[in-house]
C-alpha cells in the first residue's frame, strides 16, 4: 500500500471497517482481562503456593508463545475468519471446564489453552494489517490494535472486581470470559469479512506496494524457509533489536504475574488486587494511542525508551517496598507507573517488527518475530516463579527490573541503527 501521507485509502477503510477489524479483540481481551489478575487468587484458592501460582499465571504466556506456530499455518491455510471462530471456539470449551471443574490440574490446562487460543487472535489481526496499513500510519494503526488489548487489561480487572462483589465467587470471572466468547464467536461468525472487503476497497494494482503476498490473502506465519531456519538468515538483526524486543515483552509479561502476587503477599483481599491492576490497566490503556504518534512523528525510539526505563525503574523500586508499613500505597503508586510504561509501548513489537520485515519476503521473518518476542514473555514468568521459590518475591522483582534495564540499552544501541527510518 502506499506510504504517502495523503494517501486517504488505509485511512479510509481502517475506519470503515473498523468494528469489525477490532470489535474481535475487544471482546476476547475484556474477557481475558477479567480473568488474569485472579488466575494467582484461584489457582490458591484450589491449593497452589504462591511459586506455583506464580508457574500457572505463566503458563498464560507459554501457551501463546507455542501457539504462535500453529495459529501462523491456521491463518495461512484458512485465513482469519476461520482460525479466530476455531480459535474462539476452543477457548469457550477450555472456559466452561475450568469453571465447572474446581480442580488445580484442569484450570492450570484451561490458562494454558486460553494462552493458546490468544495467539490465533493477536496474529490474524498483526497480519492483516502489516499488509494493507502504509508506514506514515503504521504504528498508530498497531497501537490501536495494542490497544484493544489494553483496553481488557482496564476493563477487566473492574468487571472482576464488580462480579466478585456481586457473587462473592472467583470463578466468576470465567464464566464472564465464556459470554464475551459466545459474543466473539456470534460476531465473527456472521459479521461482514475485513479480509475479503477490505481487497476490494484497495487501490488499483499500481498504487500496491509488492511484498509478494496475494492482495486477497493474510500473511502467513510459517512458510518455506520455517520459523527457526530464518532466525538463523536474519540473525544479527534478531539477536540486536529482537533482543531488546524480548526484554521489553518479558518486563510487560512479568507485571501480570508481579502485581496480583504482590497483592497476595502483603495481604490484599481479591477485591482490592483487582481494583489496584484496573486502575494500573485505566493509566495503561489511556497512552496506546499516544505510542502510535510518537512512533509515527518523531521515531520508534521515543517510544520504546521512555517504556523500557519506567517498567525497569518501576519494578527495581517495588522489590525495596514490600516489607515496609505503606506496602499497600507504594504497591498502587508502582502500579500505576508500570501502567504508564506499558501504556507508552503499546503497539511497539508489531511495529518495529513489520518495519524489519523484507519488503520481498516479510511472513517468514514476522513469524521468528512473534517467536522471539514470546519466548521472552513466557520466560520471565517462569524467572519470576522460580526466584519466588529459591528466594523471595521482592528478588524476582529486582531482576525483571534489571531486564527492562538492560533492554533499555540494547533498544538505544541497535534501533537507531536498523530502523533508521521516521528518526528511529
Amino acid at each position: 500500500m502506499s506510504d504517502r501521507p495523503d494517501s486517504p485509502t488505509a485511512r479510509e477503510v481502517l475506519w470503515r471497517f473498523g468494528p469489525m477489524v477490532y470489535a474481535p479483540t475487544v471482546l476476547f481481551a475484556i474477557g481475558e482481562g477479567s480473568v488474569i489478575p485472579l488466575i494467582p487468587i484461584i489457582a490458591g484458592g484450589l491449593g497452589a503456593d504462591v511459586a506455583l501460582s506464580a508457574l500457572i499465571a505463566s503458563l498464560l504466556v507459554i501457551g501463546q508463545l507455542i501457539g504462535n506456530i500453529p495459529a501462523g499455518w491456521a491463518v495461512a491455510r484458512f485465513g482469519e475468519r476461520p482460525t479466530m471462530i476455531a480459535a474462539g471456539s476452543l477457548a469457550l470449551v477450555t472456559a466452561v471446564t475450568a469453571a465447572l471443574i474446581p480442580a488445580l490440574f484442569a484450570f492450570a490446562a484451561a490458562v494454558f489453552l486460553i494462552g493458546f487460543c490468544a495467539a490465533a487472535f493477536g496474529l490474524a489481526r498483526h497480519s492483516f494489517m502489516t499488509t494493507r496499513v502504509p508506514l506514515v500510519f503504521r504504528a498508530r494503526a498497531l497501537s490501536l490494535l495494542g490497544g484493544t488489548f489494553r483496553f481488557g487489561m482496564f476493563t477487566g480487572p473492574f468487571i472482576a472486581a464488580a462480579l466478585i462483589g456481586l457473587f462473592s465467587e472467583e470463578r466468576s470471572t470465567i464464566w464472564f470470559f465464556a459470554v464475551c466468547l459466545v459474543a466473539l464467536i456470534v460476531l465473527v461468525s456472521f459479521g461482514p469479512d475485513p479480509e475479503r472487503q477490505f481487497a476490494a476497497e484497495a487501490p488499483r494494482p499500481r498504487d500496491v506496494e509488492d511484498s509478494g503476498e496475494p492482495v486477497s490473502g493474510s500473511i502467513p506465519v510459517v512458510e518455506r524457509r520455517g520459523v527457526f531456519r530464518t532466525m538463523w538468515r536474519h540473525r544479527r538483526v534478531l539477536s540486536r533489536v529482537g533482543l531488546a524486543a524480548a526484554c521489553l515483552s518479558a518486563v510487560r509479561s512479568a507485571r501480570q504475574v508481579v502485581l496480583p502476587l504482590w497483592g497476595v503477599s502483603i495481604g490484599l483481599d481479591a477485591q482490592s488486587i483487582a481494583l489496584v491492576v484496573g486502575i494500573s490497566g485505566a493509566i495503561d490503556f489511556a497512552l496506546f494511542y499516544a505510542s502510535g504518534q510518537v512512533m509515527d512523528r518523531f521515531g520508534r525510539l521515543w517510544a520504546a525508551l521512555p517504556a523500557m526505563i519506567l517498567m525497569g525503574g518501576g519494578f527495581l523500586a517495588l522489590s525495596v517496598t514490600h516489607a515496609g508499613s505503606a506496602a499497600a500505597m507504594w504497591f498502587a503508586m508502582f502500579a500505576a507507573v508500570l501502567g504508564v510504561g506499558n501504556g507508552l509501548s503499546s503497539g511497539i513489537l508489531m511495529t518495529i517488527g513489520a518495519d524489519l520485515a523484507p519488503a520481498d519476503d516479510p511472513a517468514p521473518f514476522l513469524g521468528s518475530w512473534r517467536t522471539l518476542t514470546d519466548a521472552g514473555g513466557a520466560t520471565t514468568p517462569l524467572l519470576v516463579s522460580l526466584l519466588t521459590a529459591a528466594f523471595s518475591l521482592p528478588v524476582a522483582a529486582a531482576a525483571v527490573g534489571l531486564v527492562g534495564v538492560l533492554g533499555a540499552g540494547a533498544f538505544l544501541r541497535w534501533l537507531p541503527k536498523f530502523v533508521p527510518h521516521s528518526r528511529a
